[in-house]
């Protein structure tokens, strides 16, 4: 009987050793995981600051029309703007933010 029991609690010790993932694909996952986190965070960081820098410089009613996507440094300009300066304007602008590293001005001219 004590045999048992000792062979009991020794299998019982080491069941939280024999419980853990023998391979790296849970570690891999999450690591991922992480990643892809980083870069969303990234991303929404430098979609804000592309958004601050046109307010600041084009002027907040043509910022309404204008939709700031980012993706891994890469930032979409889409909406509709009064001319084709301010298009370009906004461009340039986002050019100039830190972090950017190409825009995609996909902007329309309102008439045009």
């Amino acid at each position: 009987m004590k045999r048992i029991a000792l062979f009991l609690s020794a299998l019982l010790a080491g069941a939280p050793v024999l419980a853990q993932p023998t391979d790296k694909t849970s570690d891999q996952a999450t690591e991922e995981g992480r990643q892809q986190n980083n870069q969303l965070a990234s991303d929404a960081t430098l979609t804000t600051k592309v958004h601050t820098a046109l307010m600041n410089s084009v002027g907040l009613n043509t910022l309404r029309n204008i939709n700031v996507d980012s993706d891994k440094g890469v930032v979409t300009l889409k909406g509709r703007v009064d001319s084709e300066d301010t298009k370009q304007r906004a461009e340039a602008v986002a050019k100039k933010v830190s972090g950017v590293t190409a825009v995609k001005n996909e902007l329309r001219v309102k008439g045009g």
